[in-house]
């Protein structure tokens, strides 16, 4: 990661969101040096001389029309730009029908995930769990279903352009698409206590094929205990 730029993005919002974050960069260092300018002049031009005296000045109201209109035309400006993008990756109806479900769960100071087994449904007895690392598919929707245990964390990976708080008490959504197999740091950007220096997943994506192979193995297991309890039920093996 570049200290001057934000690490490469391999989200299908990417783009659009680093978009937004050179705008708001730009137009913050341009307002720093015409206020810096500003301010070296002021001081020059106003400063102590012997025998000159201060005037008063009772106030504009053309300056202070000036100086109130345009920063509201630049906030409105980014947030027209920023709204396409806000509604797309958080909007729940934005979310595509095809899209990838699983659960994460935060707590001190580890992130546990939850995914559907063979029913391809999450939150029944065949879903299976992995423990700081995460596995997806890229190139496919992934949609986050995110809780916290204990206090807030912060569901971050900068690669993917995502960042969400989780909070005890409520379940939130996020969404995304990864556009690169490949291993991405899952981070806690929330100060969470003691370890929370220590509290770091990886998501590990890979392609559709890849990701199908894994998740038929990890299925596997769960299969054959329920077909074990069928058995000992009563049923058929």
């Amino acid at each position: 990661m570049n200290f001057w730029t934000l690490p490469e993005s391999f989200s299908t919002f990417g783009d659009d969101i680093d978009a937004i974050f050179l705008t708001i960069t730009w137009v913050t260092v341009a307002i720093f040096f015409i206020v810096e300018v500003a301010l070296v002049w002021f001081i020059v031009k106003y400063r102590h001389r012997e025998g000159q005296r201060a005037l008063h000045i009772h106030g504009s109201m053309r300056a202070e029309l000036i100086w109130t209109a345009v920063p509201f035309l630049i906030v409105m400006m980014i947030a027209v730009q920023s709204a396409g993008v806000w509604f797309d990756a958080r909007f729940p109806g934005r979310i595509p029908e095809n899209a990838y479900e699983i659960a994460v769960r935060a707590k001190q100071f580890e992130w546990t995930a939850t995914y559907p087994g063979a029913d391809d449904e999450l939150g029944t007895e065949d879903d299976f769990t992995s423990r700081n690392v995460i596995h997806l598919p890229a190139d496919t929707p992934v949609v986050v279903h995110l809780t916290a245990e204990d206090v807030i964390h912060s569901f971050f990976v900068p690669e993917l352009r995502v960042k969400q708080d989780a909070v005890p008490g409520m379940a939130q959504r996020i969404w995304f698409e990864m556009t690169e197999p490949g291993e991405y740091v899952l981070g806690c950007a929330e100060l969470c206590g003691l370890g929370h220096y220590r509290m770091k997943g990886r998501i590990m994506a890979y392609t559709n094929d890849d990701f199908m192979r894994w998740d038929l193995e990890q299925r596997r297991p769960a299969v054959a205990v329920a077909g074990t309890a069928s058995t000992e039920a009563g049923g058929a093996p």
